[in-house]
């Protein structure tokens, strides 16, 4: 028998009723009924409900019989009406179905560890990676995959039309300090030498713009050796963009245009006109991250000044060393249980917080075990820049700064999720800026970049490169959408006399930036456009879009969060005489797997 389709399996309607098609699929659900076998054939695009009946062909009905979940079938029959009250309205090919003639069995099946007709089955997820292949088969992830492609062409069509090349640039370069660690590749041309994976197209992005493209664009893998999480691979794709003769508002113009574009085709959502603008400083006093979600309210309120003459101990030493007192108020929890309360005071100790404090807005003011330390003006005065209204909860950490910034952070996060404050269909944007250009390494002892060593200082800053570096502001801007920062990007330094002054806050001395990147310093000095980009996580936009929170769903073939594939069972070890050709000498760690 020809497999060859005639239709998908989501194609035929009524219209096409008394029809002769052929399709071909894998067997989705069996079910028996004697004379009469229904199966419910599946491919990638839909079902089509068969019937095998042995009065119309006892030879098709036999080959029925035989057949079990997953086995891949072609069949050739006539499109019919369903009988009367049996259509199914849940199905696109609901109203119709095959009385087939004609059954072949392309392939048989092993029984599947784990249904793919269910996508409610409790499975978990180290067996379906094992097996991603038949993972695939299932509508949950088939479904983000093809989300994948929408927006993969919707991409490579909005830049195409904004005047963007796409450029391809070499996955084997040179190892350079960009913050995670590289994945290295020997050499065995040059034994002892490597080559190094890319993190990003960071440099050779720039030196598009030395060679005068004025606007790249790639889909770009990337590769960092870093600890795990749910919204993060080893080996991940970003969509990177750099413009030459531009400002950053033309970059936040042209993601604000991408954006409304992908979302409206994609979702049919509709991205506001303007997308707002908050500081680096704003959102880390407002809601301790870089990175807030904004679906909800609750910020975080410093209440220092009022607590520093209570007479509660625990918030006075904490600030008479330097820490800080922030509350929030959760709207209406007042309902949160002692239990309830410890929980989350168990929460942010994971973080290092020694304890959550906590008052209720009653009817004749606040009410809790460390209310009797605060006088009456004090409570006032919390009632008041807190905004609280009877029946709210207020909680108070005391800590380092950035301790309470980080514990306050998840702990908003996670009383917004248990009292279902965020709509899921709901999508909130930010910009944001203004991030400091250095950070103090406490380990190394010495300034690192925030971002590369290749971002624009502040215009308005660059006399305290030499003066007070760490008040330094960078021209660099992250966007972020629903607490997750979907990409970031920077004015470049296009000025070799600051990038000079930049690498001489950073101590690192003439020899150690030729060693490093001396070709990329060479290229600036042939004259250099002034130029910027960004780069946007791809996998974290597809998760967004997909309303998933793992990133493993939206690729076809991820890693583990501890870098290992399952189902092709790596790393792992190689053949004694690669590495002899390699000149390498291991001692491997034999690897358990599932």
């Amino acid at each position: 028998m020809d497999y060859r389709r005639t239709h998908l399996c989501n194609a035929l309607r009524k219209k096409d009723i008394g029809s002769i098609v052929t399709l071909s699929g894998w067997v989705h659900r069996r079910r028996d009924h004697g004379g009469l076998l229904f199966i419910d054939l599946r491919d990638r695009f839909g079902l089509t409900q068969l019937i095998f009946d042995s009065e119309i062909s006892k030879k098709a009905h036999e080959e029925a019989c035989k057949l079990r979940s997953e086995w891949v079938i072609s069949v050739k029959g006539k499109v019919r009406a369903r009988g009367e009250g049996l259509e199914n309205p849940k199905l696109e090919t609901g109203t119709i179905e095959i009385a087939v003639t004609e059954c072949a069995i392309l392939s048989s099946a092993k029984t599947p560890p784990f249904s793919i007709c269910d996508d409610s089955t409790e499975t978990s997820e180290e067996i379906r990676l094992k097996h991603r292949y038949l993972d695939i088969r299932r509508v949950e992830i088939a479904s983000k995959l093809v989300m994948r492609h929408k927006v993969l062409m919707a991409t490579r069509t909005f830049l195409d039309r904004e005047g963007f090349l796409e450029v391809n640039t070499p996955i084997l370069g040179r190892s350079t300090p960009e913050g995670a660690r590289d994945y290295l590749v020997p050499s065995r041309v040059y034994p002892g030498n490597f080559y190094a994976l890319p993190q990003s197209p960071q440099i050779f992005k720039q030196l598009l713009m030395v060679g005068g493209l004025d606007r790249y664009f790639q889909i770009a893998p990337c590769f960092r050796d870093e600890d795990l999480r749910s919204d993060r691979q080893t080996e991940f794709t970003q969509i990177d963009i750099e413009m030459s003769f531009e400002y950053p508002e033309a970059i936040a113009g042209l993601i604000n245009r991408y954006l409304k574009a992908v979302f409206k085709k994609c979702l049919n959502y509709t991205v506001p006109e303007e997308i707002p603008t908050m500081t680096y400083h704003d959102c880390i006093e407002n809601y301790g991250t870089d990175r807030p979600d904004l679906r909800f309210g609750m910020p975080l309120v410093r209440v220092d000044e009022i607590v520093r003459n209570s007479d509660f101990t625990v918030f006075k030493e904490q600030l008479h060393t330097g820490g800080c007192v922030k509350a929030l108020c959760v709207r209406g929890g007042a309902d949160i249980s002692r239990k309830e309360i410890e929980r989350y005071t168990e929460f942010v100790e994971k973080f290092g917080l020694r304890g959550l404090g906590w008052m209720k807005k009653q009817e004749d003011g606040l009410a809790s075990n460390i209310v009797k330390f605060f006088s009456k003006d004090q409570q006032q005065a919390l009632e008041d820049k807190l905004n609280a209204k009877k029946g709210d909860l207020l909680f108070f950490a005391a800590a380092h700064e950035t301790l309470v910034n980080q514990s306050l952070d998840h702990l908003r996060r996670l009383i917004a999720k248990d009292r279902k404050l965020i709509n899921p269909d709901s999508y909130t944007f930010l910009w944001v800026t203004d991030f400091p250009l250095f950070e103090w390494d406490e380990k190394e002892g010495r300034l690192q970049s925030t971002h590369h060593p290749f971002t624009m200082p502040h215009p308005d800053d660059i006399e305290l490169l030499t003066t007070d570096p760490l008040k330094v502001r960078s021209n660099a801007y992250d966007i972020v959408i629903n607490g997750y920062e979907l990409g970031g990007g920077s004015q470049r330094i296009h000025d070799y006399r600051i990038q000079e002054q930049v690498f001489e806050a950073l101590k690192l001395d003439p020899q150690e930036v030729s060693q490093k990147f001396g070709f990329f310093t060479t290229a600036l000095q042939y004259g250099t456009p002034p130029h910027l980009g960004i780069a946007l996580g791809f996998d974290r936009l597809i998760m967004l879009l997909s309303k998933t929170e793992n990133i493993r769903d939206v690729i076809a073939f991820p890693k583990t969060q501890k870098a290992s594939d399952l189902m092709m069972q790596c790393p792992s070890s190689v053949h004694p005489g690669q590495l002899d050709e390699l000149e390498i000498t291991t001692s491997p760690k034999e690897i358990t797997w599932i």
